[in-house]
């Protein structure tokens, strides 16, 4: 792969997919060895996130020690930022420190582009506003190349928030880019304008969805980023739209259950379903790691 950054799953060619893809199943095999890696022996990697997370930066954190790189995190809330700092100058200051890459999370979509072009450390978006979250639909897809040969014709349904979701957006790319069926259904007030247009099919009716569907990604109900009622309560929305024992009777006899987490249970998905024997999101958990480990080397050995 010859690019500096990692913005976005939609600019990714297959080609790249498919190769981010190839290493990350490597990492796999290294983490599941116990091997430690020294591929980014002297490198430094900086977290910078203006919003709260666990999975993702902690994720990025052994992906890079994992490969022998230095590590480092800047706490938004007690940086330079609350004076007023701007992000390019904040940006300019890990340069200048000689970082060799920044991951950004930013509530803003298209931050981590604004940055990238101002920098010449790699910059890896670790989710933008309502945008993208790339590192999570590549984890997601090695997820699901794990259980199934090919994802050609393999029908994928995402459920629940795809208004305010950065993950479904890309996923919607990935999948589709590897040849995936995908379904988005939800609520029409869950659901963002022009919705048509991100390259999956669309159904209100949960049940008519999940009909042999193979996999099944609720998403978390995102009352954070909610500034209005957009169902009318929690026990409503499981009763139209959560992932449940019984509804998954309808499903492909293969089928897996994923989901981005964290989980808001009896919600959007029951927990004997999260914890089921179909469910594998503990194992989306390590494949982050795997996956962040082969973007991490990637960008910082292009050319070589």
């Amino acid at each position: 792969m010859k690019r500096k950054d990692l913005l976005g799953i939609k600019e990714l060619s297959k080609s790249e997919l498919n190769e981010i893809l190839t290493v990350a199943r490597d990492m796999r095999d290294a983490i599941d060895s116990g091997e430690k890696l020294t591929t980014m022996r002297g490198k430094s990697v900086m977290t910078l996130f203006y919003e709260n997370s666990t999975r993702t930066r902690n994720s990025f954190d052994a992906a890079a020690k994992n490969l022998g790189a230095s590590t480092g995190s800047i706490s938004v809330a007690t940086s330079s930022v609350q004076k007023g700092e701007s992000l390019i100058d904040t940006g300019k200051t890990l340069n200048a420190l000689k970082t060799d890459v920044i991951i950004l999370r930013h509530p803003v979509g298209g931050a981590p582009r604004l940055l990238a072009e101002n920098v010449s450390a790699s910059v890896i978006n670790a989710g933008d506003g309502f945008n993208e979250h790339p590192t999570q639909a590549l984890l997601d897809v090695m997820t699901a190349l794990r259980h199934f040969p090919s994802l050609a014709g393999v029908k994928t349904v995402i459920v629940g928030d795809i208004k305010h979701s950065r993950v479904a957006r890309s996923d919607i790319a990935a999948f589709t880019k590897l040849g995936a069926e995908v379904t988005v259904c939800a609520p029409y007030t869950l659901l963002p304008s022009g919705v048509d247009g991100l390259g999956a099919s669309v159904e209100t009716d949960l049940d008519r969805a999940l009909d042999g569907a193979n996999i099944i990604m609720p998403l978390r109900i995102q009352f954070e980023r909610m500034d209005q009622a957009y169902f009318s309560s929690r026990e409503e929305y499981r009763e139209y739209y959560g992932i449940t024992q019984k509804r998954l009777s309808s499903c492909a006899s293969d089928y897996i259950v994923m989901h981005p987490a964290p989980i808001n249970r009896e919600a959007e998905i029951d927990g004997d379903v999260a914890d089921g024997r179909r469910s594998v999101i503990e194992e989306q958990v390590t494949n982050g790691v795997a996956v962040r480990m082969a973007v991490l080397q990637l960008l910082t050995n292009r050319g070589e």
